[in-house]
């Protein structure tokens, strides 16, 4: 089969859009073909300058008739393959319009869910526990029988940071989508606080969200005077950009984190419910089909990066919190203190 023109589905979150960017730079060095991707409005931002794409297409995460109708336009029988990256309804369904040769990821294959094996000619089961997110995408490229490249391309961006910090800096993201991912108040304020004892300025990033940016200000009352918030000022190729340059990078887990590992910087990811092996970030040039982070261990490091993790009887959980709801709040981040996090940061620089 001649592959000329691919359409990756990637219809979820940022971050899981950031990790299919391994599959798709897999798919442009064994074909060269022109490679399109389709994602939640407002998503493709994070493939900011990606090389590998010719271009993303946006649907909304609720859509109407008319915003199918369009698609429908868009997409039916335009491509050669088209792969779909989740296990729902509607990727398989995007995938079968978009083209007649179609691979992808199955759910539990429930009667409900049976028709999904038939819309495609090549297929992988989903695996939500033991298989990281990447090399569950780089599944997909088996199928293809062509090589895998494991790591995250980064975001890109031409235009240069006005505000960037003339002395050195750590980076610091407090803010990830739901709140049952959260670091505590008290944690960050020493943390901060022991960064700007370094005589290194805390930078912050973030989203423009309001709810984001009522948090952050909340948050960081305490926070060193000189402190820089770009929360919501930058693309996400700057975001890249500036953590290039950073000290070292701390966050939650969110998509900046994984933005983060691919950068090579000193990192810190501080992880509660979420199951590391599914979720935590790749280390920089980590190229194992194996997971790089063990399910449950309090500190661990690979390469650039140190994962430190709640600690509690049900740690990781994997639900959102310990009232399993995402404003729920999760009492094994709550746990973690800050002397943990500062012995990483020294564990990090003296290497």
């Amino acid at each position: 089969m001649q592959i000329k023109r691919i359409l990756v589905i990637s219809t979820r979150q940022i971050g899981d859009v950031l990790l299919t960017t391994p599959l798709i730079h897999s798919l442009k060095q064994a074909t060269q073909a022109k490679i399109d991707v389709l994602v939640f409005q407002g998503k493709g931002a994070i493939l900011e300058g990606n090389p590998d794409l010719n271009e993303i297409i946006e649907i909304p995460e609720r859509p109407h008739f008319k915003d199918h109708f369009k698609l429908f336009q868009i997409i039916y029988r335009k491509y050669d393959l088209a792969i779909s990256t989740q296990a729902g309804d509607r990727p398989a369904i995007y995938a079968f319009l978009a083209a007649k040769y179609r691979i992808g990821i199955l759910p539990n294959l429930s009667l409900k869910n049976i028709w999904k094996k038939w819309l495609y000619q090549k297929s992988i089961m989903f695996d939500d526990w033991d298989t990281p997110t990447i090399l569950q995408n780089l599944q997909l490229v088996d199928l293809l029988e062509i090589n895998r490249y494991y790591q995250v391309i980064l975001p890109r961006s031409n235009s240069e940071i006005k505000q960037l910090p003339q002395s050195s800096y750590a980076v610091l993201h407090l803010t990830p989508m739901w709140k049952y991912k959260r670091w505590t108040k008290e944690g960050w304020e020493k943390v901060a606080q022991w960064i700007a004892d370094q005589n290194w300025q805390v930078v912050l990033t973030g989203s423009a969200n309001q709810e984001e940016q009522q948090y952050l200000i909340e948050i960081t009352q305490n926070f060193p005077k000189n402190t820089l918030n770009l929360a919501g000022k930058l693309s996400f190729g700057q975001v890249a950009q500036l953590i290039e340059k950073s000290e070292i990078f701390i966050g939650v887990d969110t998509a900046v984190t994984h933005l983060a590992a691919a950068t090579g910087v000193p990192m810190i990811a501080l992880f509660g419910p979420t199951n590391p092996i599914k979720w935590s970030p790749f280390p920089k040039d980590y190229a194992d089909n194996k997971p790089p982070f063990e399910r449950i261990k309090p500190f661990q490091r690979n390469k650039n990066i140190v994962l430190i993790q709640g600690i509690a009887e049900c740690v990781p959980c994997h639900q959102e919190g310990c009232e399993k709801h995402r404003q729920s709040h999760s009492r094994c981040l709550d746990e973690i203190s800050a002397e943990r996090v500062i012995e990483a940061i020294i564990a990090l620089k003296r290497a």
